[in-house]
């Protein structure tokens, strides 16, 4: 497994994002850049909070994906609910997930908080159990604080 340079990879997420002020134009190319460039994943994109307590699916990476989640349910809605970083080493073992690809068995989720707000939720899923390491997960959670600071006013 090859160590991904997070450093960099924000680096192009502002080069890519930069002066479009477009949210869903924006969170696509991130989700795209991601997805290239993470090895062995299999989903990559977001959750967006468009009604309270509700995350519903917005762009992404990936096969065919679950609409709706709510605050609480599963490793999304547990992100959003507790506004931390999870880190599933077996997606399996945790309670409540909720399987929207059976291929999926490790999973990151960052929540992104704008205006103390959980907007949305940054969501990787990957085949292999044990992909995501806690460097991995410090950082994806770097990048979501950058996509924080884009144009969610929508």
């Amino acid at each position: 497994m090859q160590h991904t340079d997070y450093a960099l990879l924000i680096e192009q997420a502002k080069a890519i994002t930069d002066g479009e002020p477009d949210l869903i134009a924006n969170l696509s190319n991130i989700s795209a850049l991601v997805y290239d460039n993470l090895d062995d994943v299999n989903w990559v994109g977001f959750y967006i909070t468009r009604e309270p307590e509700t995350l519903v699916l917005g762009p992404f990476q990936g096969k065919v994906a679950c609409l709706r989640i709510a605050f609480g349910r599963g490793v999304c809605g547990t992100a959003a609910a507790s506004r931390e970083t999870q880190l599933i080493v077996d997606v399996h073992e945790f309670d409540g997930h909720i399987a929207c690809d059976a291929a999926s068995n490790s999973e990151v989720v960052v929540p992104i908080i704008v205006n103390d707000q959980v907007v949305a939720v940054f969501d990787l899923d990957s085949p292999s159990v044990g992909r995501f390491s806690e460097s991995d997960a410090a950082g994806l959670t770097s990048l979501g604080r950058f996509i924080e600071t884009l144009n969610w006013s929508v």
